[in-house]
């Protein structure tokens, strides 16, 4: 396989993880101001943090209010992680390899792009903003599932698999780390809408339903952290993410230092001591060596595999 190709692949997968993420996490905040009481005040900034973007939004905005933020993660082109702007990169990617994917991938990704430029006007409105994040979910989980059932599982989807589980990774470690450290890090006693806001971070990943399952306690801070960074058997977790990157970098030619790095960050998820990182407040500086760990992986994924895009 030709090494562009392969880098189409891998990032062709993670642009329509990236826009599933931002639109599944926009959903629930979404929900989440609907829940809470008049006078409790949410900062929709803080979504745009997650996605690391903040000084872009600061140089095209000035007020930080529900509309500004959620046009910019949704529909804003000059924003390269907003859900147009990740499906656009997507079609593009997919367009350029539709010789290794099923024709009904090329569909899907095509349809998905067309409907998301027709209904942005809509997905930014309050009235129709939950319908078309859902629908933009639910074809990106199409999409997946048609990949996974219907595509041979061989170095093409291994790169597919790889650029979908490393974009995964990478944003769960995004949600806790903005979304929940301000949560546990400062601490007199707990606050009145917590479990409404630890329930919002575990939709944001799909995550509630399979908590309530399998931890079986009441929602709080320490277990939600612990199910969405270390739960292996949880899809969307980060210790299944890096899992199924490393399976993926297992089955691929030249992988010495990319599986190393992957090996790494695996342990390093699933040896943290969650409860003596809150206690001690190192959860911050945790997720962010996890987070730049991530980076290396995809580093050492482009350095090995695509170096034409590394010496650009």
């Amino acid at each position: 396989m030709l090494s562009r190709v392969a880098e189409r692949l891998y990032w062709m997968a993670r642009y329509v993880e990236r826009a599933e993420n931002t639109a599944r996490m926009t959903m629930a905040f979404h929900a989440l101001a609907l829940d809470m009481p008049k006078t409790v005040r949410l900062s929709w900034k803080g979504l745009v943090s997650v996605t690391g973007t903040d000084h872009i939004f600061d140089e095209h905005y000035q007020r930080e209010d529900d509309r500004n933020c959620v046009k910019f993660l949704v529909a804003d082109t000059y924003n390269p992680s907003s859900v147009f702007s990740s499906l656009r990169a997507a079609r593009e990617n997919v367009r350029t390899t539709r010789d290794l994917v099923p024709t009904e991938a090329w569909e899907v990704v095509n349809e998905l792009y067309l409907f998301a430029r027709e209904h942005l006007d809509a997905g930014i409105s309050k009235r129709g903003r939950y319908i078309f994040l859902s629908d933009v979910v639910r074809r990106c989980q199409t999409l997946t599932g048609l990949l996974a059932g219907s595509m041979s599982h061989d170095p093409a989807y291994d790169f597919i698999r790889l650029g979908r589980n490393l974009e995964r990774a990478d944003m769960a470690t995004r949600q806790i780390d903005v979304g929940a450290i301000r949560l546990l890090e400062r601490r007199e006693g707990p606050e009145p809408y917590e479990g409404l806001l630890w329930t919002s971070v575990l939709r944001s990943q799909s995550g509630f339903q399979m908590y309530r399952q399998h931890v079986k306690r009441r929602i709080n801070g320490p277990d939600v952290v612990r199910f969405l960074l270390q739960d292996v058997p949880f899809p969307r977790s980060v210790a299944h993410a890096l899992t199924q990157s490393e399976v993926a970098l297992d089955r691929l030619p030249h992988n010495e230092i990319p599986l190393r790095v992957a090996m790494q960050a695996r342990r390093h998820v699933l040896d943290a001591n969650v409860d003596k990182l809150i206690a001690t407040e190192g959860l911050h500086a945790f997720m962010d060596k996890l987070q730049l760990e991530i980076a290396g992986l995809h580093v050492a994924i482009a350095e090995c595999w695509f170096p034409a895009a590394v010496e650009a």
